[in-house]
This record gives C-alpha cells, structure tokens and sequence, in this order.
C-alpha cells in the first residue's frame, strides 16, 4: 500500500507541475498578443503621420 501513497504523491506533483507550466504558457501567448503583429496597422498609421 505503501507503494501506491508514493506513487500518489509522485502524480500529484506532476499534474501540478503540468498545470503550472500550461498556465505560464498562456500567459506567455496573452502577452505575445499584444505585440504588433499587424503591419498593415503600422503603416496606416505612418500614412497619418506623413499626412500631417
């Protein structure tokens, strides 16, 4: 029975281990999104800026 505890223990720490590292994952993938990924944005706004 003893082996079975130990074996418990061992899969909690890795269910933890991979929900912590899915969770810095997405947070990593929210924060890439706020980057400038559209270039037809940039350059409208170069358009204002040279209409000015």
């Amino acid at each position: 029975m003893e082996f079975f505890t130990a074996a418990i223990d061992t899969l909690k720490v890795l269910v933890i281990a991979l929900g912590a590292g899915l969770g810095v994952w997405g947070v990593i993938n929210l924060l890439e999104g706020y980057g400038n990924d559209n270039p037809g944005a940039k350059s409208q706004g170069m358009k204002q800026v040279m209409a000015n």
